[in-house]
């Protein structure tokens, strides 16, 4: 090792060590490396166990097995939704449309004309199918618009409570007692009077966004009653 002061090297800022080769000699090179750590125990045949993940892996893990929970659960809401997405240029008049998160049924559609800037629009009036009320709505012909799922189920008439709710018959024989008398006049007295006077008779039932309601009655005749009741005993029999 020889030291060059400053002013002899001057691209050197400070004292140096400079190694000095021999000429016509090369540096010896490093002995290779050696892992000299213990070998660890064989195991004996079979299959090699996994290496031990790292942290990152099980962090990737984690985040994966939460994303498939997450997906699985927004499939389990969209299959339980009350509504579902209808174009508004598509919805006609006797139809059903949600306005201010209400189940209505369209009485009268009209649209505007397109003008320079922006859409067409669609002008609603409809009828909360529970209540009877009166709403509107404008929305863009091509925007979307929440359309309820309403059903109907007809049930088999048993018996009417003093607290104003029926008792129904089910198509497994069941009973359904949490449905109270309608509201609507007409459909009150038709089926108020053909209890009384004994008739077997047919109610049905719609429902929509949660709600339930008696929208009709008819007179059915004893046989669809009897009829039910003994595949009901014929049920339990077997």
């Amino acid at each position: 090792m020889a030291w060059f002061e400053r002013e002899d090297i001057p691209a050197f800022r400070s004292r140096t060590p400079v190694a000095i080769l021999r000429p016509n000699r090369r540096p010896r090179s490093l002995p290779p490396l050696v892992d000299k750590s213990p070998l660890p125990p064989s195991r004996g045949p079979g299959p090699s166990p996994d290496p031990p993940s790292s942290s990152a892996e099980r962090v990737i893990k984690v985040a994966m097995s939460d994303s498939e929970d997450h997906h699985f659960e927004s499939k389990a809401d969209a299959g339980a939704s009350k509504t579902y997405p209808m174009q508004a240029g598509a919805i006609r008049k006797g139809g059903f449309l949600v306005i201010k998160n209400r189940p209505c049924k369209v009485v009268e559609v009209s649209t505007s004309k397109t003008g320079k800037h922006g859409h067409a629009k669609c002008h609603f009036v409809a009828l909360d199918i529970f209540n009877g009320k009166k709403l509107e709505d404008i929305v863009p012909s091509s925007h979307n618009c929440d359309v309820p799922h309403v059903d109907r189920t007809e049930y088999q008439l048993i018996d009417i409570s003093e607290d104003g709710f029926v008792s129904l018959l089910t198509d497994n024989g069941s009973t359904k007692d949490d449905l109270k008398l309608p509201t609507d006049d007409a459909i009150l007295t038709q089926l108020k009077d053909g209890f009384a006077e004994g008739k077997d008779l047919a109610l049905t039932v719609m429902s929509a966004m949660g709600e339930e309601q008696i929208c009709a009655v008819k007179d059915v005749g004893p046989s669809l009653f009897y009829e039910k009741m003994f595949m009901f005993s014929w049920d339990n029999k077997n």
